[in-house]
């Protein structure tokens, strides 16, 4: 398969469209290769082939999905290296990140493939039986963001293909290229929409739906926060906590977006968490030994520029970083989308650094007091809930406060595992 040029597939064709746009490599400034510009021609073309397709696909056998599934991941797995160089090129991602959603996308069409659906009977009588079946919607399409374009348009692929239905991937222009070679690979074993990004885009997705009533599923922004008890090991959990949080320059909604900790480990947890984040390495994703890359794209480093702007213009104090002028002077890093990974010291909770998600390497540490029950009452205090943690030895009382905080996945002493938010 040609990894240097890049076309819709369209009813089982690679199709090209009279215009085309790029994208910019993140970590260079340079624009990555032409794609189509698709058309509402074109996506009519795509609908009526799904149509068409899934009439056929949703009669096959999950014995039959299950070999085609396995054969398409075995396909997918035998270009590890270059879809790999594809999402350090097009999103920016460190090496060892790439190598680890390029992982996951595989792990994802098996693990689909292992699935059942099976038929349960949940009332018989002598006169009656009642039977639930699970059975495909038709064709689905899903919107792919630019922070996993591999693994979120894998994870909307195959569960939407497994059940029977067609499935139309839209990738996000930033990053198109996962998207299209994806699809294209796909194409030789395969003859409900669901959304992942901003806040306010989903609220359009939904409203546009809303007309036609269609089905659609929203995992939209996160600010999660993690609350650090004062006996936790400092030693042991620092380390943990820095790499949720900085972990793909800031850029996932499950990210630790605030830190709060005991005021009375606050001053050593801080100086850990210093301490480690200011040896975290940053630069391209071709160097395996860099850990924070670039912001995906202009717009997001500007967003993110924002809150460092704050830092001088409301005063706030700064344990690490706090500015981009090393970036700028710094001939290997100023040319892409660089932003210098920055810890706050205790910013009022009023600050846009503490409300907002800045999904960048941007965090601030907050110094807690008092009750648990106030820390959680303060954490809930937000308009996002996707997720939150505790930190705690004390096994009982993490659980405790686990239970009471306003967020659809709650861990103790993790972060970072399957979810579904509250609230916004």
């Amino acid at each position: 398969m040609d990894f240097l040029t890049f076309h819709n597939t369209i009813d089982g064709k690679l199709t090209n469209t009279t215009q085309t746009r790029h994208s910019i490599n993140p970590s260079t400034g340079q624009p990555n290769p032409p794609v189509p510009l698709t058309t509402n021609i074109e996506l009519d073309e795509a609908v009526a082939a799904a149509k068409k397709a899934q009439k056929t696909w949703s009669r096959t056998s999950l014995t039959e999905r299950r070999t085609i599934f396995n054969a398409f991941a075995d396909a997918l797995e035998s270009y590890k290296s270059e879809f790999v160089d594809l999402l350090i090129a097009e999103q920016g991602k460190a090496n060892f990140l790439a190598q680890d959603e390029f992982a996951r996308s595989v792990a994802m069409i098996r693990q689909t493939a292992e699935l059942t659906l099976t038929e349960e009977v949940v009332e018989e009588t002598d006169i009656m039986v009642a039977r639930v079946r699970y059975v495909p919607i038709g064709v689905g399409c899903g919107l792919v963001p630019w922070n996993y374009p591999l693994l979120l348009a894998t994870g909307k692929l195959a569960p939407a293909l497994w059940a029977g239905n067609a499935m139309i991937i839209k990738p996000s222009p930033d990053t198109p290229y996962c998207g299209l070679k994806l699809v294209e690979l796909g194409n030789k074993f395969f003859s409900s929409g669901t959304f992942t990004g901003s806040i306010e885009t989903g609220k359009r997705v939904m409203e546009s739906c809303a007309g036609t009533l269609k089905r659609v599923t929203l995992e939209l922004g996160g600010n999660d926060s993690c609350i650090v008890c004062e006996d936790v090991d400092i030693e042991n959990v620092v380390p943990q906590i820095a790499q949720l949080a900085f972990i793909n320059s800031g850029q996932i909604c499950m990210n630790i977006k605030r830190i709060y900790v005991h005021a009375d480990i606050y001053d050593q947890f801080l100086s850990g968490l210093v301490s480690y984040v200011s040896n975290l390495k940053v630069g391209g994703g071709a160097d395996p030994t860099n850990f924070v890359g670039p912001l995906q794209n202009k717009a997001q480093l500007e967003k993110v520029q924002g809150f460092y702007d704050d830092i001088e213009k409301n005063g706030l104090k700064v344990a690490l970083g706090g500015s981009n002028e090393s970036i700028q002077k710094n001939d290997k890093l100023n040319k892409g989308y660089f932003a210098l990974p920055t810890i706050i010291d205790n910013p009022p909770d009023s600050e846009r650094i503490v409300q907002l998600e800045p999904f960048g390497p941007i965090v601030p540490v907050l110094k807690w007091t008092g009750s648990d029950e106030e820390i959680v009452d303060r954490v809930n205090d937000g308009l996002t809930g996707l997720g939150s943690s505790v930190w705690s030895k004390d096994i009982t009382r993490a659980e405790k406060m686990a239970r009471e905080l306003q967020a659809g996945s709650v861990w103790v002493n993790t972060h970072f595992r399957s979810f579904r938010g509250v609230q916004e």
